[in-house]
């Protein structure tokens, strides 16, 4: 391609609006361009890096014999409503109507829809397992879109779906797609981790996230220090061992304005893992099919943790939750904001004892009175613990004991997911009636499975991973050129001669090659390279009379001048080798 006949609008400055490095990169190198709030074109350089991820991804998922579909993203709201998601999924869901006053929704998934695909036509056992994909644009109307195609509103994404006689099925599928994703981002050239995951509005009772590692990811990942165990840091877990010491009288003391956990501990002299404190919440609940009402919980859990939403939520098995207002905690909880304790007078409010307080002895809580708290409070004596109410709805810390091992402790970094691959069992298959006869003719539901990949996304994480205060450094195997050949003087016949020369036998052997035949300084050519971040350059400069050019690599300052000839012999060697 040659660059007088391309579209690269390439900008000197990082947009204003600019978050993270792969944002500002992909705004200003031309790859992407805004056009509303979390969504945007798709300009050629970026449409030629999502193509070779996609590549990648097509030629893994064919390897384990998966099948590509196109699903529409337009989908009646009637499958939605089968599933029971129309109603639960939120206003992330995109609802629509047609000119009839027929409900649709745009697509954010499609497990409904390959559902309804297969119903009348997977019968039998004989036919399973079977695989199906699709890469597809999806919309989410995200709540908060930011970070470019990170979490973009409009987004590409490689959906897969899977159908199974048996978990033992399921279990084979799974690892195969395990090994794929694997083998994708390794192939993408991107430092990845596998960590257990939340399933959230999906669904089903296992999954794992592929993590690409960066400082700029909105993921938090806890990974262990002594075997290869690492989770989301809303699905870790942890056990909790607290010292048992003699009991003392229990007291109360007087607190004057001092709420704060920690407060209260260096207060009182005591350490904050003594502590117990109370967090109030209200949370919508769905009663019956599309009712929905307001309840309450009150959490504890040891000063020294925090509440884990996501835990929260599965726990209450709410839509959402939300603190309670100080009002709230007057009027409903029937206590004081700052100050409460194990006994309040509140009716109809669910109780969750987070495990870290199991064996605290000598604690300190809330004594439900303005400015007093309880010491030295001792679970049998002075309050009593319900095990149907004990749960883990904690966030687990840095330190914390693996559960994998129990020999490391965690430690924490940051990652952007990319990929999430899920055993969704029959959750859809049994709300929407998709059954197939078993071996003894009985009839049953499809046990499925579910893989995604965000393939923008992917890309993005590739330029955080890879980037200098110049532009991206492109793993060659999605590199959107791999290439550029870049005569310092256009209007010198020798340089011109050995750039066309060069270029047109890279194209020849099948490399992606870039030639800026434009009539610009070097210096603008060379930002421009280097915004393209194509792992190779060839420079045509002024010993072009004797047949000797530059080569140099986009990872690093190596430089090296060689024949025209050793020029394309390393490079067809390096790329097609």
């Amino acid at each position: 391609m040659k660059y007088s006949k391309y579209y690269i609008p390439t900008f000197r400055e990082n947009p204003a609006d600019a978050e993270i490095p792969s944002q500002a990169i992909a705004l200003r190198g031309g790859y992407i361009k805004k056009i509303a709030t979390g969504v945007y074109d798709y300009l050629p350089l970026g449409l030629r890096v999502i193509r070779k991820v996609e590549r990648i991804i097509r030629e893994e998922m064919n390897k384990k014999d998966a099948v590509e579909v196109l699903m529409p993203s337009m989908v009646p709201a009637e499958l939605w409503q089968k599933s029971g998601r129309w109603f639960k999924y939120g206003k992330e869901l995109l609802r629509i109507k047609d000119r009839a006053g027929r409900d649709f929704c745009y697509g954010p998934t499609h497990e409904e829809v390959i559902v309804d695909l297969v119903s009348d036509d997977l019968k039998s056992y004989k036919q399973l397992p079977i695989n199906f994909y699709q890469i597809q644009n999806k919309f989410r109307d995200e709540i908060r879109p930011r970070f470019g195609l990170m979490r973009a509103r409009e987004f590409s994404m490689k959906d897969a779906y899977s159908f199974h006689a048996d978990e033992q099925s399921l279990d084979l599928t799974y690892k195969g797609m395990y090994e794929a994703y694997s083998n994708i981002f390794g192939r993408c050239g991107l430092n990845h981790r596998v960590v257990s995951a939340d399933s959230g509005a999906i669904g089903g009772n296992s999954s794992q996230e592929f993590m690409i590692v960066a400082e700029t990811g909105e993921d938090e990942i806890l990974y262990c220090s002594s075997c290869d165990h690492a989770a989301n840091i809303e699905k870790a877990s942890t056990k909790v061992t607290n010292k048992s010491d003699d009991s003392l009288e229990v007291e109360k003391v007087h607190t004057p304005d001092i709420k704060a956990i920690e407060d209260v501990a260096s207060f009182l002299n005591v350490g904050v893992e003594k502590t117990i404190k109370v967090v109030a919440y209200k949370y919508d609940k769905e009663v019956a099919p599309e009712k929905v009402q307001t309840k309450y919980a009150m959490v504890y859990i040891r000063g020294d943790y925090e509440v884990n939403d996501v835990k929260l939520i599965n726990r209450l098995d709410a839509l959402g939750i939300e603190p309670a207002s100080e009002e709230e905690i007057i009027s409903v909880f029937k206590t004081v904001p700052g100050f409460m304790g194990f006994s309040s007078k509140a009716s109809d409010v669910q109780i969750i004892i987070d495990d870290s307080i199991i064996g605290i002895t000598n604690a300190v809580i809330g004594a439900n009175e303005k400015d007093y708290h309880i010491k030295n409070a001792n679970v049998g004596r002075d309050y009593v613990i319900d095990d149907s109410l004990v749960a883990d709805v904690k966030t687990v810390n840095v330190g914390d004991v693996c559960l994998s091992c129990f020999k490391g402790t965690y430690k924490k970094e940051r990652g952007i997911e990319v990929g999430h691959i899920f055993k969704l069992g029959t959750k859809y298959s049994q709300s929407m009636n998709a059954t197939f006869l078993d071996q003894q003719g009985k009839v049953q539901p499809f046990i499925m499975g579910c893989y995604g990949i965000g393939v923008g996304r992917t890309a993005m994480a590739a330029i955080e991973q890879y980037h200098d205060d110049n532009g991206p450094l492109w793993p060659i195997s999605i590199a959107p050129f791999e290439v550029i050949v870049l005569p310092v003087n256009g209007n010198k016949e020798e340089q011109v001669k050995l750039a066309d020369d060069i270029y047109s036998e890279l194209l020849a052997k099948g490399i992606d090659v870039l030639y800026d035949d434009r009539d610009e300084r070097l210096g603008v050519k060379l930002n421009d390279a280097d915004l393209i971040g194509a792992p190779y350059r060839v420079i045509i400069g002024k010993r072009a009379i004797e047949g000797i050019v530059e080569l140099s690599f986009r990872n690093g300052d190596e430089k090296v001048e060689l024949t025209v000839e050793k020029v394309k012999q390393f490079l067809v060697e390096k790329i097609k080798g």
